[in-house]
């Protein structure tokens, strides 16, 4: 890239992170959606719910919910991803909850993937409505 066409690139009209946002908020919500549901599964199969696994699911998706509308923060990314590793740490209450974990972190692994790509496109200024 020289530095002529450096000069044609300008901010795109469309904030060209609102929509990975989108996606990430998305993601949490459905992750709550199955952390909840994995409360009958601790209590059928992993013999039974603890004041400790209830506390720690529904914490869990409390805290997914939250993060949900924190997607504007410049942190977002971070808290998202710690969410994944306590996600993860289910395997206390019961492995089916970890691997869920392990599922979602695949996720969020090729949300990172699709990160990497805006950031590349918008530094070369490939992104619609960069270019006149």
């Amino acid at each position: 890239m020289t530095a002529e066409d450096a000069e044609e690139f300008h901010a795109p009209a469309k904030d060209p992170w609102k929509a990975l946002r989108g996606v990430m908020a998305g993601v949490l919500i459905l992750e709550v959606i199955v952390v909840l549901l994995g409360l009958p599964v601790v209590a059928k199969i992993g013999g039974g719910l603890s004041w400790l696994s209830i506390s720690y699911i529904c914490g869990l998706a409390l805290l997914m919910i939250v993060a949900s509308g924190l997607q504007r923060r410049p942190w977002a990314l971070a808290l998202n991803l710690g969410l994944q590793v306590a996600f993860i740490l289910g395997f206390f209450a019961h492995p089916a909850i970890g691997w869920l974990g392990v599922l979602f972190a695949g996720v969020w692994g090729y949300i990172l993937y699709l990160r990497r790509d805006v950031q590349l496109r918008l530094k070369e200024g490939l992104l619609p409505g960069q270019r006149d």
